[in-house]
This record gives structure tokens, sequence and C-alpha cells, in this order.
């Protein structure tokens, strides 16, 4: 008797989800829901899809990005139901990059933030490896400036800050948060719209920045971009500078990762807004020009690392 493509995916992915709820550390009886409230009035694990304050009177609301993977690591949910065949997760071009985030701009905190952002570690990493940022640093996707925190300013820290989005509204989103936070004035702070993936070199020139920031920004480039934007990081900071990354990844547990590869086209589409979350950026790092890496660090069942990098 024949098996259709679509029956073997669907059976892969309830055993996968059942085996990543054990993987994940957390009961098996996990309740997925839209309304923050509805956590309230449960005793099992609770994720809501939403912030508190994710929704208004006129039941606008706003998805997060990391609860949204949370939630699919919990229980399979995105994947039982919508995934009917195995496809490679598609990637944002650059124009569709700036349209969509110029949209986002005005709710992204919600999107990229959150308490799950912060259980997962990503809080913690940022701080961790943003800390390690000196002199003239050169930050690539600032989206709303959710890094900016986390940055040493002034003597032994970041003398000089540079900040690339490819949207005008997320860098106006960035500008209103630098205005808010107190900075020595005599810190140079310059805004940049700009691809990533092509002009870096051309607009800043080659070996001008003593630290290259991102945070995941990889993942909307895809890979052909995402190695392009390696290769560009590469160009632009000094030889004696480092580059320091933290992006979603493809897990090293084999079970978690095959379940990443069904879901990362359904993932980016529906609530990781074009985010493909199944990249491995260690090998594109270790396989392109100009840039050797120092150090990984893994989190979240490696869902999310961190990386220090130099030029080669």
């Amino acid at each position: 008797m024949a098996t259709s493509t679509s029956s073997v995916a669907f059976v892969a992915v309830i055993i996968v989800a059942v085996v990543t709820t054990m993987l994940c550390a957390q009961p098996a009886q996990a309740f997925i829901t839209y309304s923050p409230r509805a956590c309230d009035y449960r005793h099992e694990t609770c994720i809501c899809l939403y912030d508190d304050d994710g929704c208004s009177n006129n039941n606008s609301c706003h998805p997060t990005r990391r609860n949204f993977f949370a939630a699919a690591c919990l229980s399979g949910i995105i994947t039982v139901p919508l995934i009917t065949s195995i496809k490679s997760a598609g990637a944002l071009t650059p124009d569709q990059a700036s349209q969509n985030y110029d949209t986002y701009a005005d709710t992204y905190d919600k999107l990229d933030g959150g308490s799950i952002a912060t259980s997962l570690g990503i809080d913690e990493a940022r701080t961790k490896l943003l800390g390690m940022a000196r002199g003239d640093v050169l930050e690539i996707g600032v989206g709303t400036g959710l890094n900016l925190a986390s940055y040493r300013f002034g003597e032994g820290g970041v003398t000089s800050l540079t900040l690339v989005d490819i949207s005008d509204g997320m860098l106006s989103q960035a500008e209103a948060r630098i205005q808010q936070m107190n900075i020595d004035k005599n810190i140079p702070i310059q805004f940049v719209k700009a691809d990533a993936t092509s002009e870096l070199v051309s607009i800043f020139g080659e070996n001008k920045f003593d630290s290259v920031v991102d945070t995941f920004s990889l993942c909307v480039m895809g890979n052909e971009g995402a190695k392009k934007c390696i290769e560009e990081m590469a160009g632009v900071v000094k030889p004696s500078g480092k580059i320091l990354l933290v992006e979603n990844t493809r897990s090293s547990n084999p079970l978690l990762g095959s379940y990443q590869d069904l879901t990362a086209s359904s993932a980016a589409d529906l609530g990781g807004k074009g985010c493909v979350y199944n990249q491995n950026v260690g090998e594109m790092i270790n396989k392109s020009k100009g840039m050797r890496l120092e150090k990984e660090e893994s989190f979240a069942a490696g869902l999310f690392r961190s990386f220090v990098c130099k030029k080669s």
C-alpha cells in the first residue's frame, strides 16, 4: 500500500513533537492559547502566543515571535494541523524585509521580546555578549534598538555607534529609544539605512569597526543572504576586532533539529515574520571567507546560540 508524502510528514511530526516536548523539559500536557487571561485559570503548562498587553480594545493583537516558537517546541501545534508537505523555508528579499519591518516597527518590541524571551535566556545572552563590544561599533539589523541598553558606553566600552537597518520605520524607533537614554553626548551615534547582505563594505569601507554586532537578523536573510552578510561583516571589522552574534540556529539534537526543519517554513510565514529558524550559523561562519569562529555558546536546547568571531 502506497503512503503519501503528507502522511509520512504528519506521522513524523507527531513523533518528533512528543519527543521535543520531553527535550524541552516541560510537562507533556501543554495548553496553548491566544488569550493571556486563559492561562490564569489553568494548572498545567500554559503558553500564550500574545503578551498581556498585546491586545487592544478593538481586538488588534500582536503575536510574539518567541512565544510562537516556544509553543512549537512544547506541543507541535504549528506542524500537526498545518504541514501537509515538506518544503524549504524561503527568505525575505531586501525589499520585502524593508516593507514588512516598516509595518512591524510600532509593535516589534512585543514581537521579539516578552517573558518567553527572558525565560529562554535571550536577554541574558544579549547582555553577556554585547558587554564585549568595544570602540567603534557597528550594529546591523538594529530594529527598534532592543540591544541598546546592553552596551557599555564610554571609556573601555563603546566610543562610537553606527546603527544599520533596512527599514526606515525600525530606524525611527531606534532613534526615539536613543533619545530617551542617558548616553554621553560626546559619543557619536549615526543611523544608516542599508542592505547588510551587500552594502556594508561599499558604504563604510574595509577594516573600519572594532566590533560588529548582530542579533537575530541572519534568519530573515535566508541562507544565501546570511552567508553574504557574514562576509560583509568580516570585511568591515578591523583585524584586531570582534564580530558578536546571537542567532536563531538549528538544534544540535537530531530530533529537535528535524522538527525545526519540518516547521521552518510555516513558522516563518505564520508567526516568525520571515525568520527561518533552522539555520546552521556555525557552519556558515566556518565556511565563510574572512571570518573565523572563536567561541560558540548554545542555549535553549540549541535553538539559539551566541558566537564570538574574528577576521581570519
